[in-house]
C-alpha cells in the first residue's frame, strides 16, 4: 500500500477545481478527465482528501484496472485481487456500479460477478466456504467503459457533499459541493464582503465562511475508512490537525438574505451547525431590493429557476427586478448567479461577461458571472 491511486468523482464542470484542490493538498499524477479527477498519494492521503475536499464527491481507491471484453475476464480481473489485504474475515462488502459503451452492459450481472470473484479470493485466504459480512463495511464499485473495468473500493460512505451542517434543508436545496465551486469560481478570497440575495438554507454563504476560514468542510462527519483496521486512527488525527492547523482567524462581511422567514431560520441554524454562526449573518429581506453601498464586493446566488420552485414567467419577472438591483451597486462589485433559465441574460438585462456551464444535480444551468463597470 506504499503507493496508491485516487479516482475522485465530481459534478460536471468542476472537475478543474477538484484537480487544483489535489495540487494544493500536494497530490501526485493529478489528471482531470470528463466526471472526475485522477491522483496518487499514500495511505496518509485518505484522510487528508476526504477532510479537504470542497468540490469532489467522494475518495475511491482504485484497486485494479484491466480489459473485461466478457464475464470470464471480469472475474478473473476482480479475483487477481488481492482483496485479504484490504477487507478482513468479517468484512461487509455490497458491490454498485455502472457500465458504458462495452460489451458487458447488464450492470445487475456484472455485480454478480464482481460479488461472486471478491468471495471467492476471501475464502481461498481465509479457508471459508462462506463469508459472514458482519463486520466493517467495504462498499466496492465499478466502472465499465469501453470495456476497460476499474474496481473501486469507496473509502468515504456518505457523499462529501454532506458536510454534516445541513440537518433540515429548503425545497430545491443547492449541494454544498456546488455551492462551495460557485464561490471559488468567483475568486473570493475573504476579503471582500459577500453576499447571497436568495440564500435559501444558506449553503452558499456558510461555504464561503468554511473557505474564508480556510476551515476543512469534512471535519465535523464521519467517514467508512475510519472503521478499516489498516487504516490507523492516527492518521486521521494527523490529518484533523493539519487541517486546524491552516485554518484562519478574521472577521468577514458574509450576509445571505431570503424574502421566506422559515429559510432564514433554517440558514441560521445550519450556519450554528457548521460552527461558523459568528462569521455569517442572514435576515429576511427581498432580493429585488438587495443594495450595498461598499465601494467593492462579490454577490453569489441561485436564485429560484421556473422549474421546480417557480413558474417560468414569475422567474423572469424576479430576474428582471434583481438585475435592477444589482445595476445599483458600486463599480467594484462582481455578481455570479447560476441559472437554467435559457433566456436569463435577457430577462436580467445584460449579457454575462463570462459563462460557465454546470450542473445542478440533473439540472444544466450556466453560472453567469458579471465585472460592473
Amino acid at each position: 500500500m506504499d503507493r496508491l491511486k485516487f479516482f475522485i468523482p465530481t459534478l460536471f464542470g468542476l472537475e478543474g477545481l477538484a484537480a487544483n484542490e489535489l495540487r494544493r493538498l500536494k497530490l501526485s499524477d493529478v489528471r482531470a478527465e470528463n466526471g472526475h479527477v485522477l491522483c496518487s498519494g499514500q495511505l496518509r492521503d485518505i484522510p487528508r482528501l476526504n477532510l479537504n475536499l470542497r468540490t469532489g464527491e467522494r475518495v475511491l481507491l482504485v484497486m485494479s484496472s484491466f480489459h473485461a471484453p466478457d464475464f470470464d475476464a471480469l472475474f478473473e480481473g476482480v479475483k487477481a485481487i488481492p482483496w485479504e489485504d484490504y477487507l478482513p474475515r468479517t468484512a461487509a462488502f455490497p458491490v454498485k456500479g455502472y457500465s458504458l459503451n462495452s460489451a458487458l452492459h447488464s450492470v445487475p450481472a456484472c455485480q454478480s460477478i464482481v460479488k461472486k470473484a471478491v468471495a471467492a479470493r476471501l475464502g481461498r485466504a481465509y479457508k471459508l466456504e462462506t463469508l459472514p459480512e458482519t463486520g466493517t463495511l467495504f462498499q466496492i464499485q465499478f466502472s465499465i467503459m469501453k470495456d476497460t473495468a476499474t474496481i473501486l473500493l469507496d473509502t468515504t460512505g456518505a457523499g462529501l457533499h454532506k458536510r454534516g451542517y445541513r440537518a433540515v434543508g429548503v425545497e430545491a436545496p443547492l449541494r454544498e459541493t456546488l455551492a462551495a465551486a460557485m464561490v471559488m469560481l468567483s475568486q473570493y478570497r475573504g476579503k471582500d464582503p459577500f453576499c447571497d440575495p436568495f440564500c435559501g438554507s444558506g449553503t452558499i454563504a456558510i461555504e464561503a465562511a468554511l473557505i474564508a476560514k480556510n476551515r476543512a468542510p469534512g471535519l465535523d462527519r464521519s467517514f467508512s475508512s475510519q472503521k478499516w483496521p489498516w487504516l490507523p486512527a492516527q492518521s486521521w488525527m494527523a490529518a484533523a490537525g493539519e487541517a486546524m492547523d491552516g485554518e484562519f482567524d478574521g472577521q468577514y462581511d458574509i450576509w445571505g438574505g431570503d424574502i421566506d422567514p422559515r429559510a432564514v431560520e433554517i440558514a441560521r441554524s445550519n450556519a450554528e451547525k457548521a460552527g461558523v454562526e459568528n462569521l455569517v449573518r442572514f435576515d429576511v429581506a427581498d432580493a429585488t431590493r438587495f443594495h450595498r453601498s461598499e465601494p467593492y464586493g462579490r454577490v453569489v446566488t441561485n436564485p429560484p429557476y421556473g422549474e421546480r420552485i417557480m413558474e417560468k414567467k414569475e422567474a423572469e419577472t424576479l430576474y428582471a427586478a434583481f438585475g435592477q438591483a444589482v445595476r445599483g451597486l458600486p463599480s467594484g462589485w462582481r455578481v455570479s448567479i447560476l441559472s437554467s433559465h435559457t433566456e436569463f441574460e435577457r430577462t436580467f438585462g445584460r449579457t454575462a461577461d463570462k459563462k460557465r456551464k454546470l450542473y445542478n444535480g440533473m439540472i444544466k444551468c450556466d453560472l453567469f458571472q458579471y465585472n460592473k463597470r
